[in-house]
Order: C-alpha cells, then sequence, then structure tokens
C-alpha cells in the first residue's frame, strides 16, 4: 500500500505541482485584493510629517491622514461601474490646516455642543474652550480634529485597517482625565468602513466620540444633496433652541418634517417654514434612534438614484446628527477646483445626544476610571 502510494505521487508529480501553483495563485490573488498604500501628505507649520494611508479592496478604497484621523475620500463604483468621490474635502494638507468645517474628522472628546461650555462632575464644574457662538463645539479649540494620531496597519482575513492612537492630556481643552483613545478604520470585503472606537481614563470625565465626514452620494462636487433619498430608524427627534442646543424636550417625529421613518428626499420639507427648520437653516438636529441598547443595527441609510450608490449606517450608538451642510458658503474650494456650496454634503454623525452632561434625562456620558468607553459605526456602501 505505501508503495504505491509513493508510486502514485511520483507519477503524478507534474499533475501536483499544478495543484500547488493554482492554490499559491488563488491565495496571492485574494490577499492583493485587500492593500494598504502608505504616501507623503505633507507637513504642519509645526514640522510635523502628515502621511496618507490608502486602504483598498476590489471595489472601494477609503483614504485616510493621521492628522485628525480625517477620511480624506472614499471612492465607490456607480452603477455604470464609474468610481465616485463620495466624501468632501481637500487634495492637499494646507486645505485641512486651514480653517473649515469638520471634513472627515474624528471628533472628541465631546461630539457636538455643550451648553455655555460648562458640566459638573460630582459637583465639580469644568470649563471648556468656547468656540461656537456661547458654546463648546466638538471638543473644542483643538479638538481631535487637530491632533496628530499614532498609527498601526493592521491586517486579518478579509479585512485591513489602520489604528490610530491618542493620548489627550488632563484638562486638554477643559476635560480632566488622562484620556487614551483608539480608533480603528476597518475595510472588509464586503464594503463595510467599520470604525471602532475604544478609550479609557485615569479620572472620571466625558466622552462622545464620532466621525464627522460630509457626504454626497453623487460625487463630491456634484451639486446639492437634496435629491438624496434617506430612511433615519427613528421614532423621535430632539427640538433644539437658536443656538443649536436641545431644550431637553424628545419630540415625536409624526406629522414633522422630521420623519424619515420611510424613505424621502431630503429636500422635500427641508425648506418649510418650520421654527425648528429656520434655527437650524435645515436639518442640524439629533435624531433619538430606535432600538438603542440592542447593539449595532441598522440606523439609517442614504441614496442617490442618479448614481445607484446607497450608503446604510449600523451603530450601537442613541443619536445621530443629520445635518445638511447648511453652512457651506462656497469659500472653500472642492477637489475638483469648484466651491462647496450650502448644501453640497451631509453627515450622518452617530454619537450620544448634544449637551448631555447638562441634561438628566439624556443618555449618561460620563467615564469612570473603572471602565473602557467602546462603540463601533459602520458604513457600508453598495449599488
Amino acid at each position: 500500500m505505501k508503495k504505491n502510494i509513493i508510486n502514485f505521487i511520483f507519477n503524478n508529480h507534474l499533475f501536483i505541482l499544478i495543484i500547488i501553483i493554482i492554490c499559491s495563485c488563488n491565495f496571492n490573488e485574494n490577499n492583493s485584493r485587500m492593500t494598504i498604500y502608505k504616501t507623503d501628505f505633507g507637513e504642519l507649520p509645526t514640522g510635523q510629517k502628515v502621511d496618507k494611508y490608502k486602504l483598498s479592496n476590489s471595489t472601494i478604497s477609503v483614504e485616510v491622514i493621521n492628522y485628525g484621523g480625517i477620511i480624506t475620500n472614499i471612492k465607490v463604483p456607480d452603477d455604470q461601474g464609474n468610481l465616485k468621490d463620495v466624501v468632501l474635502g481637500f487634495d492637499n494638507i494646507e486645505g485641512y490646516i486651514n480653517e473649515h468645517p469638520y471634513f472627515g474628522a474624528i471628533i472628541g472628546r465631546y461630539g457636538n455642543r455643550i451648553k455655555n461650555g460648562k458640566f459638573n462632575i460630582d459637583g465639580n464644574e469644568y470649563n471648556l474652550a468656547i468656540n461656537n457662538g456661547e458654546h463648546s463645539l466638538h471638543g473644542g479649540i483643538k479638538g481631535f480634529d487637530k491632533v496628530i494620531w499614532s498609527v498601526e496597519e493592521l491586517e486579518g482575513k478579509n479585512f485591513i485597517g489602520l489604528q490610530l492612537s491618542y493620548l489627550s492630556k488632563h484638562m486638554e481643552e477643559g476635560y480632566p482625565g488622562n484620556l487614551n483613545v483608539v480608533v480603528k478604520y476597518i475595510l472588509n470585503d464586503k464594503n463595510e468602513l467599520k470604525i471602532l472606537y475604544n478609550a479609557n481614563t485615569d479620572a472620571t470625565t466625558i466622552l462622545n466620540l464620532t466621525q464627522h465626514s460630509y457626504f454626497n452620494l453623487l460625487g463630491e462636487s456634484s451639486g446639492d444633496i437634496l435629491d438624496h433619498m434617506v430612511i433615519i430608524n427613528a421614532d423621535n427627534f430632539l427640538p433644539v433652541d437658536s443656538g443649536l442646543i436641545p431644550t431637553g424636550e424628545i419630540r415625536n417625529v409624526t406629522n414633522t418634517p422630521f420623519d424619515f421613518r420611510n424613505e424621502k428626499k431630503i429636500g422635500q420639507d427641508i425648506n418649510l417654514d418650520n421654527k425648528q427648520l429656520i434655527y437650524g437653516i435645515g436639518y442640524d438636529h439629533c435624531w433619538v434612534l430606535n432600538d438603542y441598547g440592542k447593539g449595532v443595527r441598522k440606523v439609517a441609510q442614504a441614496r442617490s438614484n442618479l448614481s445607484g450608490i446607497l450608503m446604510e449606517v449600523y451603530s450601537d450608538q442613541p443619536g445621530i446628527q443629520f445635518y445638511t451642510g447648511n453652512f457651506l458658503d462656497g469659500t472653500l474650494n472642492s477637489k475638483k477646483g469648484k466651491n462647496y456650496k450650502k448644501r453640497n454634503g451631509f453627515c450622518f454623525e452617530t454619537q450620544h445626544f448634544p449637551n448631555s452632561p447638562n441634561q438628566i434625562n439624556f443618555p449618561d456620558v460620563i467615564l469612570t476610571p473603572e471602565e473602557t468607553y467602546s462603540s463601533e459605526t459602520w458604513f457600508k456602501f453598495s449599488n
């Protein structure tokens, strides 16, 4: 029997060699579909080097810089197979160094607004940097969107990614505690971009992390997003005052312009004579997502009928800030040499509620040294 096996192998060595080569080629082909490519993206006025990382699978690509953890490009095929860059941004570091509306950035320590930049923990009042009228917005004057993150490349079965790390020191922008933050961008072979957040602190603090990409599923530089079809899985939203601070009320969306439970064009109700729309100059509100506490679930989607591109959003967060680029004013140049004008992009910022530290009926945003902050959001693209 042993002799027969040896004779078989010897007589069929060419066949076996061919099988090995084929298997090897298939492995290499599958492996080569997922790539990470690092390039130079310039430097800051401080002399710090800025790197760009391009994550690609066989269908889409995502580009990220270590300054602000900013997503600079997401390229997705439309229904004709043409690649569309579906996020607003710039092709050079100068665009991101100069003032811009948080294009593509990681936001922290606290995404959205905190009234008068004040909050209390255990009877101690903390005063944050004021950078939005009378309030603190998106972490202050130098939030996570304006720092250099340490980057580690990740590779696994059917995914590639980046692990971004940053130490936010005690009292940075007024926040207590030394906070270690890790954000992972994971691109898999299902055309899902997963954003995984983790953090821990050595003193009790508040935390609300989010991602601030502006999307246009027809392609950046393609005009407004008013014809995009949107669904938000939320029965309620948070009304705001004239400073865009939630009043504390949780209001049902029924019979209001804020009802996106069934697919609806962004532009259908955006210009109605509605007090909330007047305050926001359109949509700039937080929706109270259904099924909070049930982990990651589908919370929203957007679709362009013209490109055929669909983006689905999954998250474990209680809220989503839907913002329709109302403050874009044409002063920023786009990647194609045009200008980003009012409503040329929209944001789906998954998060806890604005001003939560000052609203006892909102979900808690306190992080203690005994806890680990953990959250995730996915953006899935298809056509």
